[in-house]
């Protein structure tokens, strides 16, 4: 009876209210264009500017001779119709397909469409090394397959993006500004959707403002190229008026340039269906033969994943393209798993989520068990992606190396939190975690210490974990709060602080 009333009382006594964190106070007023939250707001299909759109029904891959039985060989049906739709959704009603070799979806407005993860399940029996082998090694030398990184069962682009360099960027340029002076403007016009474009000097100062001056060992690391994806919104001389903040510095010795990309796809996306392999059991890190789901290719822009289910996949999703957005994406196993590593936990394959590419939107997943890798970012080009509203059994956030930057992990669940820093990549190829990263309102059923000593620069800020480490001051920002942060989902509130001033 006492017990009872005190757990009433207990109930009865309301949680501490989250404080708005100081990097952005109320409704925002804290930003600082070149502070240390990076303008997240243009993540995703068409930079948030509008909805990803519902086409209508081109052809059903039923027309096409596919049967749906989960016995006959469907793939050449499925090539037909994706072959036949030069636009809108090809339509695979409920049914089990079973598909032995990719598909590929490389023309712009194109969506393969299922019933429903529930209804529609397309079952692959083959892996890719089965279909084209593709031995390589690892950065350590060891044999492996290049599907233990890359490829996809479901495929979005083909060839490669057309790059026509516009102007030179004539003058230097801090992180934060919103406007560049170039040399030639006659090429340009207001409306012209670009990419600010920067590569390394011989003495990789590129690479070292990436890192915010503490770039780690990089004798294996190739000479930084980025690129930042932006619009023209005015032009006065020579001075081009932009409408982003520049996510880095531009210097002269980076050759700095305004450049058009023609992607090879847009528009295009995978939805409502479910992706089965045949839960083999799981062989370890680098064993990897390619029984892989989806991958977004480099090129690819404004193109979408949703409402997926992949079940015993060796990798879930590659997202190697820029501006896509990947939601409600569940991936499961019913495989065993491989022996413990990486924290201890036990994996059932390499990479879940992957991105190579900038300006992505994942938000909405459930990873119901372990890989290696569980959302994992690399490379100079990996920066403006925004990960939120997801969970893991026990997520790790891994950062592969090679300086991936600027990207934002906002609202997620790491389970039981004990993986959430580990990280893998090879030696001497940078820190793991590039500067400016954000984590924003991380949750686990533990506290979450911060990340170790040498995982990154100072300039990256972590907000509203559930930590007993105390702030810290210099360059890093540290903001511990048991109950969170406001906003809960700094994503979101940009995004809203942006449509209001528009």
């Amino acid at each position: 009876m006492l017990r009872t009333a005190l757990l009433a009382l207990v109930a009865a006594i309301p949680l501490a209210a989250a404080e708005p964190s100081a990097l952005w106070g109320a409704d925002g007023a804290a930003w600082r264009a070149d502070g240390p939250l990076g303008d997240f707001s243009r993540a995703g299909f068409r930079q948030g500017d509008a909805a990803i759109p519902e086409l209508p029904v081109a052809t059903d891959v039923r027309a096409h001779g596919a049967r749906g039985d989960g016995v006959a060989d469907d793939t050449e049906a499925f090539r037909r119709a994706l072959g036949a739709a030069t636009a809108g959704a090809v339509l695979v009603p409920a049914g089990t397909y079973l598909i032995s070799a990719p598909l590929e979806l490389a023309r712009s407005g194109l969506v393969l469409r299922g019933e429903g993860p529930g209804r529609t399940i397309l079952r692959f029996p083959r892996t890719l090394t089965d279909h084209q082998p593709k031995p390589v090694e690892n950065a350590g030398g060891r044999p492996t397959s290049s599907y233990s990184w890359s490829g996809g069962f479901l495929a979005v682009g083909a060839g490669k993006e057309v790059a026509t360099t516009l102007t030179a960027i004539g003058a230097p340029a801090a992180r934060g500004d919103t406007a560049v002076t170039v040399a030639s403007p006659g090429g340009l016009a207001v409306g012209d959707e670009l990419a600010v474009t920067a590569e390394d000097d011989q003495e990789r100062t590129l690479t070292a403002h990436l890192y915010a001056g503490d770039p780690g060992g990089t004798a294996k690391l190739k000479p930084a190229r980025i690129r930042q994806l932006v619009r023209v919104m005015a032009i006065t001389g020579a001075r081009v008026q932009l409408d982003r903040p520049l996510r880095t510095a531009l210097q002269p010795a980076w050759k700095p340039a305004l450049v058009r990309l023609t992607p090879t796809v847009s528009g295009s996306g995978i939805e409502d269906l479910a992706l089965a392999f045949p839960g083999a059991p799981y062989q370890g890190h680098f064993t990897e033969l390619g029984w892989n789901g989806i991958e977004l290719r480099q090129g690819v822009r404004d193109c979408w994943v949703r409402r997926v289910a992949i079940r015993d996949c060796d990798s879930g999703v590659f997202l190697m393209g820029d501006r896509c957005t990947v939601s409600d994406l569940v991936i499961d196993a019913t495989r065993a798993p491989a022996k413990a590593r990486s924290g201890g936990a036990p994996c059932t394959g390499h990479h879940a989520i992957s991105l190579y590419g900038a300006d992505n939107l994942v938000e909405r997943f459930a990873l119901k068990t372990c890989f290696i890798h569980d959302v994992s970012v690399e490379g100079f080009r990996c920066a403006g992606n925004v990960v939120r509203n997801g969970s893991g059994t026990d997520l790790a956030l891994d950062h592969h190396k090679k300086a991936p930057h600027a990207n934002l992990f906002s609202e997620l669940d790491c389970g039981t939190g004990g993986r959430v820093w580990f990280n893998g990549g090879g030696a001497d190829l940078g820190r793991p975690c590039g500067a400016w990263t954000v984590f924003w309102n991380l949750r686990a059923t533990r506290a979450l210490a911060p990340p170790p000593a040498g995982w990154a620069p100072a300039a990256i800020a972590l907000v509203g974990l559930p930590t007993t480490a105390g702030p810290s001051t210099g360059a890093r920002w540290l903001e511990p709060a048991p109950d969170g942060c406001l906003p809960r989902d700094l994503y979101a509130a940009q995004l809203t602080r942006r449509n209001r001033e528009r």
